[in-house]
C-alpha cells in the first residue's frame, strides 16, 4: 500500500498524519474528549463497513477539535473517495456525509432543542459588522476552516448604523458588535482601528477617520497630521502605532476582545501606492518603507489587523466552546 504523508500546522494546531500504515496514535499534547468521541465513532462506521482505517496520526500540537477532526476528514475523502464533513451548532459537533447525519457529538450541557432543530442552516453563523466585501472574504477563509458561515451587514440592509460614540477602540468595537448581536440574535465579529502618535498624546486615535473633520478624505486627514507634526523634525520623535480591536459578542454572553499594535514612524511627506488611510505616512518599523509602499503580502503578513486576527484565531475556539457550555 502507498504510504502518504500529510501535514497541517498553523500557531495552535500541529498535526502529521502517514497514510498506509498500521492504525497508530500519539499525542505530545492531548485531544479534547468530543475529539476522541468523533474518532471512535468514525473507526466504528468504517468497521462496520469493513473498512479499516490504516492512518498513523500524530498530534504535536492540539488547539481545535474542529480543526483536528477536518484535518483527519479531507484525508479519508481523498484517500478512500468520501464525502464526510463535519459541522458545527450550537456548540455540538455533526459528523455527515453528504445529506447523511452519521453521529452527534453534543456538549455537556446538551443544546436548545428548538434552536438546533428549528435552523434552516446546519452551520452556526458569523455577522462580520462590515459592508466591505473585502474584509468578509478574509473572515469568511479564516471562520470556515471552523465551520462557520460568514455574513455581513450587505445581509442585512434594514439594519440602523451603529454610531461610533466610545472613548476607546474597545468601546467603539464593543458598541458595533453587541448592539448588532442583540439585534439580529448572532454572533457578531467588530472590529475598530486607528492610528496612535505619541507625541500627539495618542491622536488621532478613535478620531482617526475623522482627523481633519466629519467628511474629511484620506488625503485630508493626513494633510492635517504632517501639520500637527510640522515642528517635530528628528524621525524617532515621530513615533506612532497602528491598532486593532477586534470583539465578538453573542447574545446575553460575555464579549471576546482581543487587540494588536503595529509600531513604526510618521514620515515627512507620503511615500506609496498602495493601502487607504494613513499608510503613506506611516514607516513601518526601522525598514524605512512605508505602510503604502509595502505589496498586499507584506502588509497582511504584519500588520495590525493581521496580528490581531491572528490572536482571534488562536483563542477563539475555547472561546467559542466555552460560550456552549
Amino acid at each position: 500500500m502507498t504510504k502518504n504523508i500529510y501535514e497541517y500546522k498553523d500557531t495552535s494546531d500541529w498535526y502529521v498524519a502517514e497514510w498506509g500504515q498500521s492504525a497508530s496514535y500519539s499525542e505530545f499534547e492531548q485531544v479534547s474528549a468530543e475529539a476522541s468521541d468523533i474518532l471512535d465513532r468514525l473507526e466504528s462506521i468504517l468497521a462496520a463497513e469493513e473498512l479499516g482505517l490504516p492512518l498513523n496520526i500524530t498530534v504535536i500540537r492540539y488547539g481545535s477539535a474542529f480543526r483536528f477532526l477536518t484535518f483527519l476528514l479531507d484525508i479519508l475523502n481523498q484517500e478512500m473517495d468520501r464525502k464526510l464533513e463535519l459541522l458545527q451548532r450550537q456548540g455540538a459537533l455533526l459528523l455527515v456525509e453528504g445529506r447523511k447525519l452519521l453521529y452527534v457529538h453534543l456538549p455537556q450541557t446538551g443544546v436548545d432543542l428548538q434552536a438546533f432543530l428549528g435552523a434552516k442552516d446546519v452551520k452556526d453563523t458569523l455577522l462580520i459588522a462590515t459592508r466591505n466585501e473585502g474584509k468578509t472574504a478574509e473572515f469568511r477563509k479564516l471562520f470556515g476552516k471552523l465551520g462557520y458561515e460568514v455574513e455581513n451587514l450587505n445581509d442585512y440592509p434594514d439594519l440602523p448604523e451603529v454610531a461610533e460614540t466610545g472613548m476607546t477602540f474597545e468601546e467603539n468595537a464593543r458598541l458595533k458588535a453587541e448592539t448588532i448581536s442583540q439585534l439580529t440574535g448572532k454572533m457578531v465579529l467588530a472590529d475598530d482601528s486607528g492610528l496612535q502618535v505619541d507625541v500627539l498624546g495618542g491622536l488621532p486615535g478613535v478620531w482617526s477617520a475623522r482627523f481633519a473633520g466629519v467628511g474629511a478624505t484620506d488625503a485630508e486627514n493626513n494633510i492635517k497630521l504632517l501639520h500637527e507634526l510640522a515642528m517635530v523634525f528628528d524621525i524617532k520623535d515621530r513615533s506612532a502605532h497602528f491598532h486593532t480591536t477586534l470583539v465578538v459578542a453573542s447574545p446575553d454572553k460575555e464579549s471576546l476582545v482581543v487587540e494588536a499594535d503595529w509600531s513604526g514612524y510618521i514620515a515627512h511627506e507620503p511615500k506609496g501606492e498602495n493601502g487607504f488611510g494613513y499608510d503613506p505616512l506611516f514607516l513601518v518599523g526601522e525598514t524605512g518603507k512605508t505602510s503604502a509602499e509595502l505589496t498586499i503580502e507584506e502588509k497582511n503578513a504584519q500588520s495590525h489587523r493581521a496580528q490581531a486576527v491572528q490572536k482571534l484565531m488562536e483563542v477563539f475556539p475555547a472561546w467559542q466552546s466555552k460560550q456552549s457550555s
